[in-house]
């Protein structure tokens, strides 16, 4: 079940659930992306297939539990007040199937994804999640965060302002530093 905000960690980690109800208010995405992250379980594509999983990770959208039941990231969507009640039922259906049963089911669908390349694909995102913490952007967001604050650095990276990269990245990081030196 998914009430309130499933951000960054918390959507990888609803993510990897074999299904998901959500309130139709939550919220889900991955903001990281836009500089310091990158989704370790690279679950969106096989959630969400690559045009839209693109569109949430080179934006850091989020999209509420009614978009995400609509593109197929949520099993359904439902009020807030009745999440734990529809979250529940689909339990208990899926608890009358025998334990043998559900477990091939799950190994059949584990395998496709297996099969399309999930596991080479999860090593690539945990690769490039450290990179995306120590290149240069990386580095920029860290410092900015040190010197005026973890909230500031994400309104920022949030913002839809230009995240500065290579060069601008790096001169920006030394004026920080001065400002951190005691």
């Amino acid at each position: 079940m998914v009430q309130g905000v499933a951000l960054a960690g918390g959507s990888d980690i609803a993510m990897c659930c074999d299904l998901l109800v959500m309130a139709e208010d939550a919220r889900i995405g991955y903001p990281p992306v836009r500089v310091w992250g990158c989704p370790t379980t690279a679950m969106w594509t096989y959630r969400l297939g690559p045009m839209r999983a693109k569109q949430l990770m080179f934006t850091g959208d989020m999209i509420d539990g009614r978009t995400a039941a609509e593109w197929g990231l949520a099993t359904q969507a439902v009020p807030a007040d009745r999440l734990e009640e529809a979250a529940l039922a689909l339990a208990r259906r899926i608890a009358g199937v025998p334990r043998a049963h559900l477990a091939m089911h799950k190994m059949v669908v584990n395998q496709a994804m297996l099969t399309m390349g999930l596991e080479q694909t999860q090593m690539f995102a945990t690769l490039f999640d450290g990179i995306t913490r120590h290149n240069p952007e990386g580095l920029w967001f860290r410092r900015q965060a040190q010197a005026h604050g973890f909230k500031s650095a994400v309104e920022w990276r949030d913002s839809g302002r230009a995240i500065p990269e290579g060069d601008e990245a790096r001169a920006l990081i030394a004026e920080l530093e001065k400002q951190l030196r005691p």
